[in-house]
């Protein structure tokens, strides 16, 4: 089966702290989400307590916790096609996602599951359907008893084949996923028990898959009052736009373009103007990324222009530059490894998912790539959570391929896509010695830098400096990374 390409939304919930309509006011002014994709719940408490808490995380959106169809070689994208609204996966069951969410949330870092509610899962290669807690399923008839569903609970069986129709996109299967009614008030009522189980049991929202295909009144009987983030590139019937009134929305847009960008395609100095000009939705409206699961994959908007771990100078570079940019609310992708699109995470020979090793320099192996984990990316989500609330201000660029910027009096940044950058630049800063928090880390007594420093002088200049040859494209500097030789 070809995994294809389907819109989804995030949804923010009240659960024990408070969130704005359009502003989730995450601990501690947190406030960027990690997707650890595909990692198992015990792993993900354990992330959360050694790791994530130390550097800033506000969440992790986590993959499907429903019970979902087994399919030979172990696919990803099995997760994404549930036999029934069971808490037991490869990840673990529900016992362990419990856990998962206790541990996180007493550490303040929140857990956001994908959820499906859209369809359940196509008919198999084998006869029956098995899910992986035992279940079984009979997707040709539209039978689900472990839900139970029946043929009553579905739309019509016909095929998506026309995004100008919204009737089409809304009505039909997905790649013969079999297409669930929610406006049917028995399936309304099956997928509100789901989401208030999961509020008991933790989370702090969801991740809702293909909202683009169902009905925006649907949807808002369903979640009423539960906020919301719409994956829609936009240029089909299906407007980004309509769901913006149930919360905010993830821009595909905002990936394709800043892949583009940093893979030098277009002028960096054209940054200048990032943010809603480009055709984004307003900044409090649109989820950010640099890639996600489905586009790293290749599949979906963007193409070959969306930037993974496989480009590491340039992906480092266009997260850094995400996270230092005032634009939007912002998630990191943690991958695991994979030459094949469809490949699954890494796993022994009983097919059960490996937990990652965490090597001594904080890297993952195993298979998992963990960008989360780079010292240029972690190093700048306590970049982005010390100048929050600052505006950006300071621009400058050569009119090419380097550009410089301020965060208010409290941090800098620099990058060049070509050439070596040598420039005395306004940093904003007071007067120091500061340590470039791309290419090293400040001390735990802040008295030593183990990568590059940076004087600023009594004015707020300084001379930045960036080789074109070297790992990294960028430098940043911030407020608490001045060195104390006092």
């Amino acid at each position: 089966m070809e995994k294809v390409q389907i819109a989804c939304v995030l949804l923010l919930v009240i659960h024990g702290f408070c969130f704005a309509q359009k502003n989730p006011h995450w601990v501690d002014n947190r406030n960027t989400i990690v997707h650890l994709f595909e990692w198992k719940w015990n792993d993900i408490a354990d992330e959360c307590e050694r790791f994530l808490q130390y550097k800033g995380y506000a969440g992790v959106q986590i993959s499907p916790p429903t019970e979902n169809i087994i399919v030979p070689n172990r696919p990803w994208w099995e997760r994404y096609q549930p036999i029934s609204y069971k808490f037991i996966t490869r990840s673990g069951n529900e016992n362990e996602f419990l856990n998962m969410t206790r541990r996180c949330n007493a550490v303040g870092v929140r857990i956001y599951p994908d959820i499906i509610f859209n369809h359940m899962s196509r008919e198999p290669q084998t006869q029956t359907a098995v899910g992986t807690g035992g279940s079984t399923a009979d997707p040709a008839n539209k039978a689900f008893p472990a839900v139970p569903y029946s043929a009553l609970d579905f739309h019509s069986t016909c095929d998506i084949n026309n995004y100008m129709d919204e009737a089409n996109v809304r009505n039909c299967e997905l790649d013969r996923l079999k297409d669930l009614n929610q406006g049917n008030s028995y399936v309304q009522e099956k997928i509100v028990d789901l989401l208030n189980h999961l509020i008991h049991l933790g989370v702090a929202g969801f991740r809702v898959d293909a909202a683009k295909h169902m009905w925006p009144f649907d949807m808002q009987t369903i979640l009423s009052r539960l906020k919301n983030l719409n994956t829609d590139f936009g240029g089909e019937a299906i407007s980004k736009y309509q769901y913006t009134d149930l919360g905010a929305v993830t821009e595909f847009k905002h990936s394709a373009e800043i892949g583009r960008l940093f893979r030098g395609f277009d002028k960096l100095a054209f940054l200048e103007s990032w943010g809603a000009e480009w055709g984004f939705l307003p900044s409090d409206d649109a989820l950010v990324f640099i890639d996600n699961h489905d586009n790293q994959r290749g599949h979906g908007a963007g193409g070959s222009n969306v930037l993974t771990f496989k480009t590491p100078k340039q992906y480092k570079m266009a997260t850094a530059f995400m996270l230092a940019h005032p634009f939007g609310i912002t998630r990191i992708m943690s991958s695991f490894g994979f030459e094949e699109t469809d490949q699954g995470p890494p796993q022994d020979e009983q097919e059960n998912i490996l937990s990652p090793i965490i090597n001594p320099d904080d890297t993952c192996g195993n298979g998992w790539i963990c960008e989360h984990r780079w010292r240029q990316i972690y190093n700048m989500i306590g970049f982005k959570n010390i100048v929050q609330g600052t505006e950006l201000n300071d621009w400058w660029s050569d009119g090419d391929q380097q550009i410089a910027f301020c965060r208010g009096g409290k941090g800098f940044v620099a990058f060049t896509n070509s050439g070596d950058f040598f420039q005395v630049l306004q940093t904003c800063l007071p007067q120091g010695i500061y340590c470039d928090i791309i290419s090293g880390d400040l001390s735990d007594d802040k008295k030593y830098c183990t990568g590059k420093t940076v004087h600023v002088a009594s004015d707020g200049f300084g001379i930045i400096e960036i080789g074109s040859t070297e790992e990294d494209g960028v430098l940043a500097i911030h407020e608490h990374s001045k060195i104390q030789y006092d």
